[in-house]
């Protein structure tokens, strides 16, 4: 993990070459993302520049930019290539990379090509840039795991990087976006789509479920992400998702003799999540570590936490709280990657709105627009909210061979079923791992329904939020909100307080539009909670679904 920032002079459009000094004050905005090393390069020619800011997982001596087989053939890069040793031993046979880093492998490989599809060759997540002979090239990964902005100046530059502030306020900008997850781009050639699978039509997902081979497809997905020269570790919330990628690392670190910790936050010891860490953690053997926050604590980083985030989306900001909180406890121990359960929910359908769907198709086209969009949501989320700390988040959900088993089988194998008196989300998922022998998980938990990350961490935590940002803002602001944000304009006052301070940070038109709104569909209700659906409302009640409180000795636990 790390942070770039590239500049590309466009051919078609002289111009005069943009300052290297400049371009390296920019780029070291990013300075929590790699603040290992750093380092540069521009292209004597064409003035194109790279820059870098290291954090290092992967050959953690190696520094970036990384050189391919000449001097002016260089990389930068942020992210993971699984595959990489794979690539060196087959399509890279015949060249002679220098180092055991997995970010080398994209210069050769663009050297051999020549074509920006070979970023389906990488098996991983990115945000890259490269330049080669003085040709020009950037890339995201398929679902936009990695995060990346692009802008362009008055004179037609392009800049690149993987966080908004290094170049939202570049003078001139006429133009400011995320980059197009599973895009390219190249001067001349412009944003080309590399990555289209199958299932991006719904009409094709129609496969039978195949149990056995989703539940190994997820191990290999979250035993490829073990892959680290770095200390590794497990973010365990207590809910499905987090739960299963936990259980099938435990299993693999054992194996290799790796310590493992697991983390999870709450503001106290009682909120749903904790309970079921804490029984998840007995069961596979983790020694756990719990990090405890107050509301206030929590209301006193949102000025810093929106810094970070780049977005004024309220799900995201409620969310990214306790996981910027615990995030800056894992690093303080020493430990740079974690693995976390991000992306089950779309593809599965398992949030409490998709109860509601009114049809099987509607449901799948639903799951599909959820993960396509994961890049300005739960990804953003995970990505910024650890790294604003130094810690690289891993995915196995979404990885690109578990996201063609699961999203291709037909969605009536995957909506809400029937399960001991109530219909359970995910129920897909929770079948595959529901094994008699040597279980990954308790029964309780892995049939629990689900929480919302920000409502699982203890409802008090978006209660108290809600009640602070009502006493900041008036009624008179938010009846002039529409004046005064026509952009994405927010219609309550939790909304509006996290509006002003988004604003006060980035006020250009150009970072407003970057950000997704995101609301549930198929409720009355549009607050994002969990406890907003009524499927949540009617189950409440009923005690067996809900883990009760246990006393289960824990590795640590700590105050925020």
């Amino acid at each position: 993990m790390c942070g770039i920032f590239a500049v590309c002079h466009d051919p078609s459009r002289p111009c005069a070459k943009y300052d290297l000094e400049q371009a390296k004050e920019h780029s070291l905005r990013q300075y929590h993302r790699g603040p290992d090393c750093r380092g540069s390069y521009v292209h004597p020619e064409s003035g194109d520049i790279l820059c870098h800011e290291r954090l290092a997982i992967m050959d953690l001596s190696c520094v970036q930019p990384l050189m391919g087989s000449s001097e002016h053939h260089q990389v930068v890069h942020n992210g993971e290539i699984y595959n990489h040793a794979a690539l060196r031993k087959n399509e890279l046979a015949d060249k002679q990379l220098r180092t055991t880093c997995d970010s080398e492998v994209i210069i050769f490989l663009y050297e051999k090509l020549r074509d920006g599809s070979f970023c389906n060759l990488l098996d991983g997540v990115f945000a890259f840039a490269l330049i080669c002979d003085g040709e020009f090239m950037a890339a995201r990964d398929p679902l936009g795991v990695k995060q990346m902005y692009y802008g362009v100046d008055k004179e037609g530059r392009y800049f690149f990087s993987n966080e908004m502030k290094s170049i939202e306020d570049i003078t001139g900008q006429t133009k400011l976006a995320p980059f197009p997850p599973g895009h390219f781009y190249q001067p001349g050639k412009g944003f080309v789509r590399y990555y289209q699978p199958l299932w991006f039509d719904h009409r094709l997902c129609t496969k039978d479920a195949d149990l056995t081979l989703l539940r190994q497809t997820l191990i290999d997905a979250t035993t490829k992400r073990l892959m680290s020269d770095a200390p590794i570790a497990i973010l365990l919330s207590g809910g499905l998702d987090s739960s299963l990628v936990s259980a099938i690392a435990a299993r693999e670190m054992r194996r290799l003799g790796l310590p493992i910790h697991s983390f999870a936050v709450g503001v106290d010891g009682n909120s749903p999540d904790a309970i079921a860490a804490r029984k998840v953690a007995q069961f596979i053997g983790t020694d756990h570590h719990e990090v405890h926050f107050t509301l206030e604590e929590g209301i006193a980083i949102i000025d810093k936490l929106v810094w970070h985030l780049e977005t004024y989306d309220v799900t995201s900001i409620r969310a990214s709280t306790p996981m910027y909180i615990l995030s800056e406890y894992i690093r303080k121990m020493g430990i740079k990657v974690v693995l976390s359960g991000e992306g089950s929910d779309e593809i599965f359908g398992g949030y409490l709105y998709f109860h509601n769907a009114p049809n099987e198709e509607e449901f799948q086209k639903e799951t599909i627009e959820r993960v396509l969009h994961l890049y300005t949501a739960d990804c953003l989320r995970a990505d910024k909210s650890c790294m604003a700390h130094s810690v690289e988040v891993r995915v196995p959900f979404l990885d690109k061979k578990f996201l063609d088993v699961s999203i291709m089988t037909k969605p009536h194998d995957k909506q809400p079923k029937a399960f001991m008196g109530r219909n359970v989300e995910k129920y897909l998922i929770r079948k595959a791992f529901d094994v008699e022998e040597d279980p990954y998980l308790p029964q309780e938990i892995l049939w629990r329904q689900k929480e919302q990350f920000s409502d699982g961490v203890g409802y008090s935590w978006i209660d108290g939020l809600m009640n602070f940002c009502a006493s900041q803002i008036t009624d008179e602001e938010l009846a002039t909100a529409p004046s005064s944000f026509p952009i994405n304009t927010p219609h309550s006052k939790e909304a509006l307080y996290m509006r002003k301070i988004f604003h006060k940070h980035f006020p250009s038109d150009e970072a407003a539009r970057t950000v997704r709104k995101w609301i549930p569909k198929w409720q009355a209700n549009q607050d994002p909670s969990g406890r907003a659906s009524l499927v949540h409302v009617n189950s409440i009640s009923n005690a067996s679904d809900k883990p009760t409180p246990t006393s289960i000795p824990l590795g640590r636990t700590q105050h925020a």
